[in-house]
């Protein structure tokens, strides 16, 4: 028999309320984190959300389906592997990341003990501060790996596929190479790119697509 989503509501008639019905319950937003690189398989999403069972997986992925934020569909051959994806209900939720990653900027610090790390976990932190670079792919390079972000002609975001992607890309349109402490300067507002640049915390590289680096 087909798994029922779950009817929990908060049963009031509030704009908020009605938008924490859907995405209000543990691990909904990391999966649309997630899923905002563009396209996942089931193992892959499993990886990066260290610490979620496969239940609570499985159950998450089949209520975002039933609220319409993701689509599942199979890969073509050879593949033949199936996907999560956003929908553009669940795109939407990209500036709600941004202002929550905003807000929690400032509790961050330095990594405990017991905290994961993925690289591309600072990518839609890192928006803002990339901004300015205008429109193309930037190839961001940290000791705990490389993700890459991808960035519109006005400073907007650009989806494309994703709107940022793990490990690295080809033919890049910038590079940047810094280090998770400046990462969390630049996404909490206490350093521009440019102020990291200048003070040697970060290094810029504007002319990987003209030759033709990987």
């Amino acid at each position: 028999m087909p798994r029922q989503p779950r009817r929990r509501s908060y049963d009031q008639h509030c704009a908020a309320a009605r938008a924490l019905d859907l995405v209000g319950d543990r691990w909904t937003l990391l999966v649309v984190r997630e899923l905002l690189a563009g396209p996942r398989r089931y193992t892959d999403l499993h990886a990066d959300l260290p610490g979620v069972s496969t239940d609570m997986l499985a159950g998450r992925l089949k209520d975002m389906e039933a609220a319409e934020l993701v689509t599942r569909r199979r890969l073509p051959p050879p593949a033949s592997a199936f996907v999560y994806e956003l929908t553009a209900r669940g795109r939407e939720l990209l500036p709600v990341l941004r202002s929550l990653a905003a807000w929690g900027a400032p509790e961050l610090g330095e990594p405990r003990p017991t905290d994961a790390v993925r690289a591309h976990w600072y990518a839609i932190p890192l928006l803002g501060a990339l901004a300015g670079l205008g429109a193309g792919v930037v190839q961001v390079t940290l000791d705990e790996g490389k993700f890459h972000v991808r960035v519109g002609a006005d400073g907007s975001v650009a989806y494309g596929d994703g709107v940022y992607g793990d490990g690295t890309t080809e033919l890049p349109d910038a590079g940047l190479r810094t280090d998770a402490a400046t990462c969390r300067a630049l996404a909490g507002g206490e350093l521009t790119l440019a102020e990291a640049v200048e003070s040697g915390r970060a290094a810029l590289d504007r002319t990987l697509r003209a030759a033709g680096a990987h």
